[in-house]
């Protein structure tokens, strides 16, 4: 989402000055880009003017530490400026009475069913039990939508198709969620093309009805500078409590992120990160880790969390005691590969880790060579049978030639991967004795 303003501002840290103290005429420099890139990002003009003051009154003439270029004080002032605008990281409140009941709101089109469905999933991971209602009566297939997707996580839900008015709905629903001991009721409310005073009249309805510990906006964070007023028109009649963008994995600017947040005053409280309907594509939002991806610093938390995620102990175990006996096979690499690719998109991957995010906007790594190779290395392995898997060295000529043929590659690509296979078992076999493996590219460092 971050990848325009990440590259703007890394060209402008780049380009300061390395004196003693940061100029004002760096600082000016630098904040008229910082400026540009911002608004580029569409964030909302009197948010970017109190930004770049604040960073600037901060920044010039400020004592630069001993271990700190220009460019770096300058990077960890607009970086604290940033983590500051984007606010503290939102926790759900479930204060009051049982079943605690969650609105949510916003325009058609901005993922309200599918965050809702999303939403369910990560609060029974948290050891909840849900409940969904279908109250969006005005969109086509919205209700047939909720009990798809509430069938498909295997969540308690309540619909009562189209023709009734959504306040009752949501009044019989409740009885319903209370009656299965549910204790957290989600309500996907109706939206609109544009907010109008119908729609804000049935959800001060519903939430007069419901007594809501959380109502979220879910906004689309490709919206672009309506953000602001979507947001505003919001909040002015319901008091949201926090936002969950949705599509941060598309092609958005970022902008909407800082602007919500800054127009509205409430956290944002969850980033919607993948179409696919699982827990792990509803992050918990974190300013300085997007902060921190921002300006091109990694986020490897996030990264560590999404591994964490996919591996039982057990497991890391398992798999740890594998390659220290220089037991791991093929097969055992076809089984993590497959799990990387059930963390995500290549590209947001590579973007968390410290300095990859720089080398993928200079063009030097690309994440989509990347993921081809992924892909073909995959493909390979596939096409292999298991025992081939288990035991390479039954790889013969014949084999091999058969491999590249299912895969659609050329027998040295097969080659490639059984040669990064073994390269890897000697580095294994290296730290089993105790020695530091030789790496590429360190032979002359003294390793």
């Amino acid at each position: 989402m971050f990848e325009s303003l990440s590259q703007r501002l890394q060209n402008v840290f780049d380009s300061l000055g390395k004196g003693g103290r940061v100029t004002e005429q760096d600082v000016n420099a630098a904040m008229r880009e910082v400026r540009m890139a911002l608004l580029e990002a569409d964030v909302a003009l009197p948010i970017v003017k109190n930004f770049v003051n604040t960073v600037r009154e901060r920044a010039i003439g400020a004592e630069v530490h001993k271990r700190l270029r220009p460019s770096e004080q300058v990077i960890k002032l607009v970086h604290e400026q940033l983590i500051e605008t984007l606010g503290e990281a939102g926790q759900l409140n479930f204060s009051g009475s049982r079943p605690h009941v969650i609105m949510m709101v916003g325009l058609q089109g901005s993922g309200k069913t599918t965050s809702a469905a999303k939403l369910a999933m990560h609060l029974r991971k948290q050891g909840r039990q849900p409940f969904l209602i279908a109250a969006d009566t005005y969109r086509p297939a919205a209700v047939d939508q909720l009990v798809t997707l509430a069938k498909q996580i295997g969540v308690d839900y309540y619909e009562e198709g189209v023709t009734a008015r959504p306040p009752d709905i949501v009044k019989r629903g409740l009885e319903k969620a209370r009656a299965s001991n549910a204790n957290v009721v989600i309500v996907d409310t109706a939206g609109r093309l544009q907010i109008d005073d119908t729609l804000m009249r049935e959800l001060e309805e519903i939430k007069q009805l419901t007594n809501p510990c959380e109502i979220l906006l879910v906004a689309d964070a490709m919206t672009g500078q309506e953000a602001v007023n979507i947001a505003t028109g919001f909040n002015e009649r319901l008091k949201i409590s926090g936002l969950i963008l949705t599509k941060v994995d598309g092609d958005a600017r970022g902008g909407a992120a800082l602007s919500m947040r800054a127009v509205t005053g409430v956290p944002i409280k969850f980033i919607g990160v993948g179409e696919k309907i699982s827990a792990d594509t509803l992050e918990v939002f974190h300013p300085q880790r997007i902060a921190d991806r921002i300006l091109g610093m990694g986020d490897m938390l996030s990264l560590i969390e999404k591994a964490e995620s996919l591996y039982e102990e057990e497991e890391a175990i398992r798999l740890q005691k594998k390659m220290m006996e220089n037991d791991f096979t093929l097969q055992d690499f076809l089984e993590q590969l497959r799990k990387i690719r059930k963390m995500g998109p290549v590209s947001q991957l590579l973007g968390m880790m410290p300095g990859i995010s720089k080398l993928q906007i200079q063009g030097q790594l690309k994440s989509e060579e990347v993921e081809a190779r992924i892909r073909r290395v995959e493909a390979i392995l596939n096409s292999m049978t298991k025992k081939e898997r288990e035991r390479p060295k039954i790889l013969d000529a014949s084999r091999k030639k058969r491999i590249a043929k299912g895969s659609g590659v050329e027998v040295r690509d097969v080659n490639d991967v059984i040669k990064q296979y073994h390269q890897m078992q000697k580095m294994m076999e290296q730290l089993r004795k105790g020695r530091f493996p030789k790496l590429p590219g360190l032979d002359g460092l003294g390793f």
